[in-house]
């Protein structure tokens, strides 16, 4: 084993969280050491987010042409596939060296592999016995492991990201955001899609009447979903693969060329061995206070994904790495609060929410106002030929302040940024009515969702 080498502060995990713990900390004088057992960057740069977006603009662009199909559009555009991958891979493949290279010129250590905790203040990695006075736990999550017959058959996100064929037929296994965003993306392009899920609804964040809508529509599109249903194995066959299934107690199967685990995941925190740490975690992931500390091991801090007060957001994990790394450099000088977070599932068309849900607000508040309604006959929609436009803000009656928005449109993940804003400021609706926006645009028919009736 090599000589002991020691840090003021040594982050495991490089992604939004994690660099921004490492990059404030050695801007103070810090000692900084960080660690990623995947190439530096993080899940939202690499494998997540972003080159999410860029595939799925593609089955957006196909989806706009096929609802103005004969209203002017003669012939749908076809999408080169290969081409596709190799844009995203523009903006992919660079984000490894250029990170590692700002870490360098910042003066901070890098290692390539998951460290185990030794005792409270040491890790081992690469061979050798590290120690630091802070650690920053910013591992983010991984998918959840389905155990069942045939699971090594299953592909996960990373795998949707890189195929190089758009397969014929596919199946999901789980309807969270993950799996909703990918169905919709390959049943636009023509793959025959069936999503099954354990429980009775997908997207159970989210506002149960805007999923009912979304539902439907997905399912003219040539997605199939199947609720309550207990996944049993994957069975391997010539060409396909065969998913066995429970569903009111009978034996039932789908056959498809692909099968895609969404079921879900959890925080990567397995290989840190954080027993030996005294660090708590569960399904949540690491246990922390208001201050982003271990409650179990004040010199340990989680940000990101992998922390018990994370929103799998990347914005939330870009503010939780601040507030860790501040804390670090001055003991509890900086509290974590979420803020208004806003957050849209990027299906054909995209659902959006901020602020309270309805089962939240009826909870927290005496009295609501809900506005709610089906917006497909309004002008927006109309001029896209678009079957699916709907909303649900809610209102505190007694202050009159927008509390919660719920969007469901092809803008709505803008859209409901305005939403953001609103609550932020605890906006009334009379007020929020006052302002000017341009017309017609799907911005403008945010005040025309706050109507009350004659």
């Amino acid at each position: 084993m090599k000589e002991n080498k020691h840090y003021d502060v040594f982050v495991i995990g490089s992604g939004i969280a994690g660099q921004t713990a490492a990059k404030l900390c050695v801007k103070e004088g810090k000692t900084v050491a960080i660690a990623d057992n995947r190439a530096f960057g993080g899940t939202c740069a690499l494998r997540g987010c972003d080159p999410k977006k860029i595939l799925l603009q593609f089955s957006e662009l196909l989806h706009a042409s096929q609802l103005l199909k004969d209203k002017g559009v003669s012939k749908l555009p076809k999408i080169k596939w290969k081409t596709v991958q190799k844009f995203k891979s523009s903006f992919t493949d660079s984000i490894p060296p250029s990170t590692e290279k700002d870490l360098v010129e910042l003066g901070i250590d890098m290692y390539h592999q998951s460290p185990v905790f030794q005792s409270e203040n040491e890790i081992l990695i690469e061979g050798k016995l590290i120690s630091a006075d802070k650690f920053v736990i910013a591992t983010g999550m991984i998918p959840l492991d389905l155990k069942i017959k045939g699971q090594d058959y299953l592909k996960v996100s990373d795998d949707i990201l890189n195929l190089k064929h758009l397969p014929k037929s596919t199946t999901f296994i789980g309807s969270g955001y993950v799996g909703m965003e990918f169905a919709s993306m390959l049943a636009t392009m023509g793959c025959k899609v069936t999503v099954i899920e354990k429980g009775p609804a997908s997207l159970t964040p989210f506002d149960p009447f805007l999923v009912g809508i979304l539902v439907d529509y997905l399912q003219t599109i040539g997605i199939t979903f199947i609720y309550n249903a207990e996944v049993d194995s994957v069975e391997k066959l010539k060409k396909n693969f065969k998913v066995k299934y429970l569903l009111d107690g009978k034996k039932k199967s789908v056959k498809s060329r692909k099968v895609f685990n969404t079921a879900g995941r959890f925080p990567s925190v397995e290989m840190l061995d954080l027993e030996k740490v005294n660090v708590k975690f569960d399904e949540r992931g690491v246990i922390v206070n208001d201050y982003l500390q271990s409650i179990s091991n004040p010199n340990v801090f989680a940000c990101g994904d992998v922390s018990s007060k994370a929103l799998p957001l990347t914005p939330v994990s870009g503010l939780q790495g601040y507030v860790a790394s501040n804390n670090i450099i001055k003991d509890q000088s900086k509290t974590f609060e979420i803020p208004p977070m806003p957050s849209t599932v990027f299906t054909n068309p995209k659902l959006s929410s901020v602020g309270y849900t309805e089962e939240e607000a009826l909870k927290r508040f005496k009295n609501i106002k809900i506005y709610k309604g089906d917006a497909s006959s309004w002008y927006n929609a109309k001029k896209e030929n678009n079957p699916v436009y709907a909303y649900k803000v809610l209102v505190n009656e007694r202050t009159n302040e927008i509390i919660g928005a719920h969007l469901l449109s092809t803008q709505a993940h803008e859209t409901i940024n305005l939403f953001s804003m609103a609550i932020s400021q605890n906006m009334t609706v009379s007020e929020f009515k006052k302002q000017m926006f341009t017309y017609p645009t799907y911005t403008n028919d945010l005040k025309s969702m706050m109507k009350d009736e004659d």
